[in-house]
């Protein structure tokens, strides 16, 4: 209920302005009826009092748009107030006292000790001139106090609206933030798994491709030749299969119980690599260099399908008749070599990627496992592919 009401009284500030500014006005009338009261002094006359009280109090329906023109109406009708005789209590400077805490509220710090220390350099004369009862201490720090007190609390008032304010605002900010993150971690994820695709579905078809055209030429001069190569080429759609169904299985939720199981390739399965492209009739020798080092998950992928899509590369585009291969293990990097004797990149594909993204791919997977790629042709002839990748990222 309570929260209801603060809520209520935000989103309707004149209600709040109905109850007030009524009994602000309540409250100075009584003090101009009651300012003389206990004194030998000759009762003074309280119309006065309650006329400059209706003014101040009227002024003080505009403290939300002219906050600083109110609090000047207000502290000058105090002090006219104080002039006229009446005792400068509290009560007398309660729509002063009004006006200083709405303009604490409603502007800076700087204005409302300015506009505070203003209206008791005003007030605080006019009472000792105009002291009835002889008491300095009284018609000094009465008006002093009563005046500082609103501008302290209207002032803590408005910087904890600030604080919750800015708590509100880095709220948005780190749930925008999420969202972002939360995009941009997708997008890397529709790019892996579009890389995956495209090496698999690459991979495979151009192997694929390669055992049906040679099986094809030997189906009639040799046909148990052709026969292995057609037995190849059932091998190779499997694996494709295999691997494509591994692929968008990460598209799948984690519980789902079709979910594959099959683990990420590596450089375990390279020589499984080597025979497929053999069967296609590409030569490819492997040299290690260095002592073999246990390579983190990622890199083992990365440096699995480097290799895949060089090789891939090289059957689709080199017109060669071998590769080579060569891992090198050097401190902490992995340096992957992938050297052909073909022609190159044909003249109309400089980059040497037959129109597609395999260049783009592989450099992508070095970069995103925090090493370099580089590919181009080589001097003798022929094209290289060079990653260095770094062994545990």
């Amino acid at each position: 209920m309570p929260h209801r009401f603060r809520r209520h009284l935000r989103d309707n500030p004149r209600t709040v302005d109905l109850v007030v500014i009524p009994a602000v006005f309540a409250l100075a009338l009584f003090a101009s009826l009651v300012g003389t009261w206990g004194t030998t002094a000759e009762q003074l006359d309280w119309r006065p009092g309650a006329a400059l009280a209706a003014i101040a109090c009227t002024a003080l329906w505009w403290h939300r748009s002219h906050p600083r023109a109110v609090a000047a109406v207000t502290a000058v009708c105090a002090s006219a107030a104080s002039g006229f005789g009446y005792l400068a209590t509290p009560l007398l400077l309660s729509p002063a006292m009004a006006g200083l805490y709405w303009l604490a509220t409603e502007t800076d710090r700087r204005t409302a000790r300015l506009y505070g220390l203003a209206a008791i350099a005003l007030l605080v004369p006019t009472a000792l001139i105009t002291d009835r009862y002889s008491n300095i201490v009284l018609a000094t720090l009465n008006p002093a106090v009563s005046l500082l007190l609103p501008v302290a609390w209207g002032s803590g008032v408005r910087l904890r609206r600030a604080y919750l304010e800015s708590l509100h605002t880095r709220a948005e900010h780190a749930e925008r933030t999420r969202e972002e993150e939360a995009r941009h971690r997708v997008a890397e994820e529709r790019v892996r798994i579009a890389r995956e695709l495209h090496d698999v579905v690459a991979h495979h078809l151009a192997l694929a491709n390669a055992q049906a055209g040679t099986a094809a030429h030997l189906v009639r001069r040799n046909p148990a030749q052709a026969e292995r190569l057609i037995i190849d080429l059932a091998g190779t759609t499997s694996s494709a299969l295999r691997e494509l169904k591994a692929t968008v299985g990460l598209l799948r939720s984690p519980d789902d119980p079709d979910s594959p199981l099959e683990p990420a390739p590596g450089l375990d399965r390279l020589p499984d690599l080597i025979t497929a492209h053999e069967a296609a009739g590409l030569r490819v020798t492997v040299t290690t260099e260095g002592d073999e080092r246990t390579l983190a998950p990622g890199v083992d992928l990365t440096a699995y399908r480097i290799i895949q899509e060089a090789l891939t590369n090289v059957t689709k585009h080199a017109a060669a008749h071998g590769a080579h291969v060569t891992l090198t293990y050097a401190g902490h990097l992995l340096t992957i070599t992938v050297s052909d004797d073909g022609s190159g990149a044909p003249a109309s594909d400089p980059a040497g990627q037959g129109g597609g993204f395999g260049l783009i791919g592989m450099r992508e997977r070095a970069r995103s496992a925090g090493g370099r790629f580089h590919a181009g042709r080589r001097p003798d002839g022929g094209f290289t592919v060079t990653a260095e990748l770094p062994l545990h990222p």
